[in-house]
């Protein structure tokens, strides 16, 4: 017997149900269809393929490379600070101005330095004036000393004659030794004021000096990245009136965990960002290369690393900056990073099945070198991706794949990636 089946709209016709048991009927229908574990099939576009070029994910050796980030350093930088306490009566530059070596700074009041000098300067006249007396003194008793002597002779040669009384020679000889005594003391004096003379020249030296500390030039080439002090101020000996860079060489300097000590060395290649952190990880990195380890902090268990940087107008003194740092190989999965599709915060790639179906699949990217992405969940090894997905492209939309020119942005060997390159037509089906 074969049974017809009925329609509700019948049911009520003929009396069977009531309105009741109508609710009741597709109560129930509706939960019986919310409870069905039946799978739902994947939609499959029966549309024209779409023509793609593809590229598989691979499993390769990958240098294993930590970050850490840093500040940019001028390499030769310095504190201008007074010598002398004294008031400040001109600024000459301000913040961001280039200043040459000898350049003038600060001016200071010089009023009391300028008396110290020219009393110095007074001192060593007097000094000098002394000097030429006693070398006067000196010519004078030599000249007496000279007489003394050839009184003693005449005297010596008169009394072997016996034609000069013994009292007589006794005064010629007390003469001559008389003359050579003035003259040796002559002589002291003259060393004296010599020995004046010399310490008055370093006073008025020591004066100069002094004087100069109150004019602060620029010590080299450089900027001024610093201004601490107005005219009026009082300069105190330490404290420092300008900041000087020389910002035509800098140098990034990072903080790094003591369990990395044994990773780095000086001469290390490394490569440097000034990006924001989130910016294209592919893009901004510039090589550079480790020029100084310190040792390890005890208080911080760390160490500072400093990285010579290029002589690049991108680079300023004082700015954030990061460093990145190669360790051991180790095996990741990567794929071109022209395969990610980015939508909001969350990163997609298109994979062609063996029914040449594009399927749409979250993935979780890591980080990225040589243009390769590489994945931390997601994808499996030999799944074969959709490059630079048009924007027509939908999830089980069907693909025809066409064959990939060689394309370096996508295959590094050193980073373990593959082109892609070959892939045939209808090779993903």
């Amino acid at each position: 017997m074969t049974t017809t089946p009925l329609s509700i709209s019948s049911l009520l016709s003929r009396g069977f149900v009531n309105a009741t048991a109508l609710t009741a009927l597709l109560l129930a229908t509706l939960t019986s269809a919310a409870c069905s574990t039946t799978p739902e099939a994947a939609p499959t576009s029966t549309a024209t393929p779409i023509a793609v070029t593809t590229a598989t994910a691979t499993t390769s050796a990958r240098p294993a490379t930590f970050e850490a980030g840093g500040i940019v350093r001028a390499r030769l930088s310095a504190a201008v600070a007074s010598r002398v306490m004294a008031p400040v009566t001109d600024v000459r530059v301000h913040a961001g101005d280039h200043v040459r070596k000898g350049d003038p700074l600060v001016w200071l009041d010089a009023r009391e330095m300028t008396a110290n000098r020219d009393h110095a300067a007074a001192a060593a006249t007097a000094a000098q004036e002394s000097s030429a007396a006693a070398d006067a003194d000196v010519a004078a008793v030599e000249a007496h000393l000279e007489l003394a002597r050839a009184t003693h002779q005449r005297i010596a040669a008169l009394a072997a004659k016996q034609s000069a009384t013994p009292q007589e020679l006794d005064q010629a000889v007390a003469g001559l030794r008389a003359a050579e005594a003035q003259v040796r003391a002559a002589q002291a004096r003259r060393a004296a004021a010599a020995a004046g003379e010399h310490a008055a020249a370093a006073a008025t030296s020591a004066a100069d000096t002094g004087l100069s500390y109150t004019r602060l030039v620029a010590p080299f080439d450089a900027v001024v990245s610093e201004r601490s002090v107005d005219p009026g101020a009082m300069a105190t000996p330490g404290l420092p009136l300008l900041v000087l860079e020389d910002v035509s060489s800098l140098r990034l300097e990072v903080r790094v965990d003591e369990a990395r000590a044994s990773q780095l060395q000086v001469g290390q290649p490394v490569e440097v960002s000034a990006a924001a952190e989130g910016a294209d990880a592919a893009a901004g990195w510039t090589a550079a290369r480790i020029t100084e380890v310190a040792r390890i902090d005890a208080a911080s268990h760390s160490f500072v690393v400093k990285i010579d940087l290029p002589n690049d107008t991108a680079w300023r003194s004082g700015r954030f900056a990061r460093a990145r740092f190669s360790g051991a190989p180790r095996s990741a999965l990567t794929i071109p990073a022209a395969a990610l599709v980015q939508r909001g915060q969350l990163a997609f790639v298109f994979v062609v099945d063996h029914g040449a179906i594009a399927r749409l699949r979250a993935v979780s990217p890591g980080a990225t070198a040589n243009r390769r992405v590489e994945l931390l969940a997601g994808l499996a090894d030999g799944d074969v991706l959709v490059l630079n997905p048009p924007p027509a492209l939908t999830d089980g939309h069907s693909v025809e794949t066409v064959r990939l020119k060689p394309d370096t942005t996508t295959a590094s060997p050193d980073a373990g990636t593959t082109s892609g390159a070959g892939a045939t037509t209808g090779g993903a089906r």
